[in-house]
């Protein structure tokens, strides 16, 4: 069984200190997110998930200045099938192939906001960004199998004898994510993707939502958070200071923003975290965020070793990835890396060693 693969979603805005604040907007410091870029890739970090939305820098232009600033660690470019052409957008990733020895990958995001997808001038609802982002994908397939002109006549797309001048290096293609927890969704991860992304639920959960696609022969990944410590009693101390005075004006108008979105893992999420007994959906799953931070936000809290066992019972149901965050994240990152990792890893050598 191979060894899990484990991201992490680089800070493009604040980095926030606690799960219940408000974003902090109207200022880009690109240093530190260089320096966040270096310390991930000393400490062996897979990728960086490089987000996207309105209220974050745009995540193209600075992983090409990262991919300059680091040696090993790749980038996840999450973006938009609608905002940009599909020819020049493989332009854009062979560009980048070759700028970073191929440390590029990309999440696919089809839009969880119709007012968000509104801003960009995107009025597509939400079973049609789907089915565009399937025409997006099959048409950047068809450039990096080779096919040239490449001619395609779609519902969303028309493209005529288009021709590229740059591959994408080693006449490879990047590993694709596509997230999204409905049936389309599920169904053009499968056609196109080489993973399927979606927000945390319990090992169980996770289990039976994913059913058809690991027999598809597709990977699954989650995005979720995680907060370790030494002891269990620790975790649950960071939790409760976390959540003191929390931003509730930030929760009504993260409220008022899920209750306008067409996006079945949002609301996925949110169902989850209000099913939640005294916010547990289990005793290692905490939802308390979900109301201030969304679906990413579902967090594995204990010691490290509870932690790295509880991540293993995913493993166990078919998950081959994790998109951590935490709070704050580089901290939780090199608590991560140093004391839970190890554990996890050990977790998998016995597994291996066993089922030989």
């Amino acid at each position: 069984m191979s060894a899990l693969r484990i991201h992490w979603c680089s800070p493009l805005d604040s980095g926030q200190q606690k799960a219940s604040e408000k974003y902090d907007t109207g200022a880009l410091d690109f240093a530190g997110i260089v320096d966040f870029a270096k310390e991930a890739d000393e400490l062996g970090i897979d990728s960086l998930l490089m987000g996207i939305s309105y209220h974050m820098p745009d995540p193209l232009p600075m992983i090409g200045a990262l991919v300059r600033e680091t040696d090993r660690v790749k980038f996840i470019l999450a973006y938009r099938p609608g905002l940009v052409p599909p020819t020049l957008f493989t332009q854009i990733v062979n560009t980048v192939s070759w700028m970073s020895d191929k440390r590029i990958s990309l999440n696919l995001v089809a839009g969880i906001s119709p007012d968000e997808q509104a801003y960009y001038g995107d009025f597509v609802a939400h079973d049609g960004r789907y089915e565009r982002t399937g025409e997006f994908l099959d048409i950047l397939n068809r450039f990096w199998s080779g096919e040239s002109p490449l001619t395609y006549h779609g519902k969303h797309y028309r493209i005529e004898k288009a021709q590229l001048g740059l591959p994408f290096k080693d006449a490879e293609r990047p590993r694709i994510y596509l997230s999204g927890a409905s049936d389309v969704a599920q169904q053009i991860a499968i056609q196109h993707s080489d993973c399927w992304l979606r927000y945390g639920d319990t090992p169980q959960g996770i289990a039976e939502a994913a059913r058809k696609v690991l027999q598809s022969g597709c990977s699954v990944g989650i995005r979720m958070h995680v907060l370790a410590r030494e002891t269990r009693a620790e975790a649950l101390a960071a939790v409760e200071s976390m959540m003191e005075n929390p931003d509730e004006q930030h929760r009504e108008w993260v409220r008022e923003f899920v209750g306008r979105c067409d996006s079945e893992a949002v609301k996925t999420s949110f169902r989850l975290a209000d099913k939640a007994e005294h916010d547990w959906l289990s005793p290692m799953l905490w939802s308390g965020a979900v109301a201030y931070r969304g679906g990413p936000a579902l967090c594995v809290v204990g010691s490290y070793q509870e932690v790295a066992e509880y991540l293993f019972e995913y493993k166990k149901v078919g998950v081959s990835e994790f998109i951590f965050s935490g709070w704050p994240t580089r901290d939780e990152m090199r608590r991560f890396c140093k004391y839970v990792l190890p554990y996890l890893r050990e977790l998998e050598t016995v597994w291996d060693r066993e089922h030989a």
